[in-house]
């Protein structure tokens, strides 16, 4: 496809300042779109479009790619997908951290953190290609691309979850597990620090993996089994699992938590240098100081503050401090998660210093792991694009715009294989945000985490608009985006 003007096109963008996902500089250029596709970038004055959009004082970037993301069921459930589309967001990476919402049918609550996705009734697909179909026949208003959860395989085909799996239970999930990449899911997620998974040891995600990921072009994704003391072993373990499985690994949400690690991040960036310069390896990393999955009485010593994010026993103390919580009930905070159970946290638990060196590390992703669920969400739900394009690039000056659109557009989308999107050019697909680079800021707090955030204009996703002026068209122009049919390696 050339980039000669055409005299017509559906949707003609004008007067932008283009940021166009390479890192290479702005410029100033029309963009026109005919039915999902970007047909010509320049000028282009003599096009005529069925509907134009001025966009001057505006840039205008690919949508951005949500690459950690536990939006699984709420594709389904709340296709409109609002927060994310209200940041810019086109596309999002669902089934991380060892979780998704297929293979697995069950009438009843599955355990932590299986239940971060979806509660009782919910878990109704016992093939990946199950879900991937209900997403073509109700599709959402933005794209999703899915991966395998370990402990979903493991909830799947054991009994008990406080062992290893046998051989009989490793040859069930490779067989749940080539179904799943088979139907198109791009990889494998594993979650080690959580108890359902907690016990698989390393030889049993590698006989899990073996030659499957390799052979359909997949890939590797961990929460890893240590991110505090043991961050530098788990960080090994990844990487000697993708040297097996002959995969490209992500390491999940990079941090390094608990005070005694504050300052760790001189340590991982290096070593996690060392072992790029060995296999291909990617990261990713939200834009704050604080994390957020099911609440545990084992991370009261490490964090500075607590907040109950929901709770199924007092629905009422969602947002609440944990030593007020425990206060109120004349108990320890030990005691006071007890009694919470099941429930989601909010934990002070990083050092802001060691967030801007890993988000200013060169090749690093941006993802928001939200946890859509939540009554009380951590606010990188809502606000994590913004926030990197306002508070870390403009007001900090950690990197450039350019870079930063970079780390959530192409960067995002070449790691994780997905052809045609992350750039703005002649033949990709129309994923596009246009914002005010002046204005643009999250909006969302700790105290009010459900907030649309300033400075988004208008998205398109797959050539349809989206959002525009603060509120959601109702297109539902979303696809389920599989691997066999996106034919593009990754990095």
């Amino acid at each position: 496809m050339t980039n000669q003007a055409p005299e017509r096109c559906d949707i003609l963008i004008r007067n932008g300042t283009v940021v166009d996902g390479t890192g290479g500089p702005s410029r100033r250029a029309d963009v026109a779109v005919t039915d999902d596709r970007i047909v010509a970038v320049g000028d282009l004055a003599r096009t005529k479009g069925g509907r134009e959009i001025d966009a001057v004082g505006l840039v205008v970037a690919p949508g951005f790619i949500d690459v950690h993301t536990h939006d699984d069921y709420v594709l389904l459930s709340k296709p409109e997908m609002t927060p994310k589309l209200s940041q810019g967001v086109t596309t999002v990476v669902v089934g991380n951290c060892g979780v998704s919402v297929a293979p697995l049918k069950t009438p009843g609550r599955p355990p932590p953190p299986l239940d971060l996705l979806a509660g009782e009734g919910h878990w109704r697909f016992d093939s990946f290609a199950k879900y991937l179909d209900a997403l073509d026949k109700d599709a959402p208003a933005i794209n999703g691309v899915a991966m395998v959860g370990h402990s979903t395989l493991r909830v799947g085909a054991m009994d008990r979850m406080d062992r290893a799996a046998s051989a009989t239970e490793i040859r069930v999930m490779r067989a749940m597990l080539e179904e799943a990449l088979d139907a198109g899911a791009i990889g494998l997620s594993t979650g080690l620090a959580y108890k359902v998974a907690i016990n698989a040891p390393t030889d049993e995600v590698i006989e899990l993996c073996k030659g499957l990921l390799a052979a359909h072009g997949a890939l590797y994704a961990t929460h890893m089994r240590n991110e505090g003391e043991k961050i530098i072993e788990s960080m090994d373990e990844a990487f000697a699992i993708g040297r097996a499985a002959s995969a490209p690994v992500v390491l999940s949400h990079h941090k390094v938590a608990g005070a005694p690690n504050f300052g760790r991040s001189r340590e991982t960036l290096p070593h996690l240098d060392a072992a790029r310069a060995k296999q291909p390896v990617g990261v990713d990393v939200y834009p704050y100081p604080a994390s957020s999955t099911v609440l545990s009485a084992d991370m009261i010593p490490r964090s500075k503050k607590i907040l109950v994010a929901w709770s199924k026993a007092m629905p009422q103390m969602s947002g609440r401090d944990l030593k007020e919580v425990a206060a109120e009930l004349g108990c320890s905070q030990e005691e006071a998660v007890e009694r919470l159970l099941p429930a989601g946290g909010i934990y002070f638990a990083m050092d802001e210093e060691d967030v801007r060196r890993i988000m200013a590390h060169k090749d690093i992703m941006i993802g928001s792991d939200g946890l859509p669920n939540d009554e009380h969400p951590h606010p990188r739900l809502w606000g994590t694009f913004p926030r990197v394009l306002g508070h870390y690039s403009r007001e900090l000056g950690l990197f450039s715009l350019e870079e930063a659109v970079r780390r959530m557009t192409s960067l995002s989308a070449n790691r994780f294989g997905l052809k045609d999107r992350g750039t703005v050019r002649v033949g990709a697909f129309a994923d596009l945000v246009l914002f005010d680079p002046k204005t643009v800021l999250d909006r969302a707090t700790f105290d009010k985490p459900m907030q649309a955030a300033a400075g988004i204009s208008t998205v398109l996703v797959n050539g349809r608009v989206t959002w525009q002026d603060g509120k959601a068209t109702g297109a539902r122009a979303g696809r389920a985006l599989r691997r066999k049919s996106l034919d593009q390696p990754m990095a």
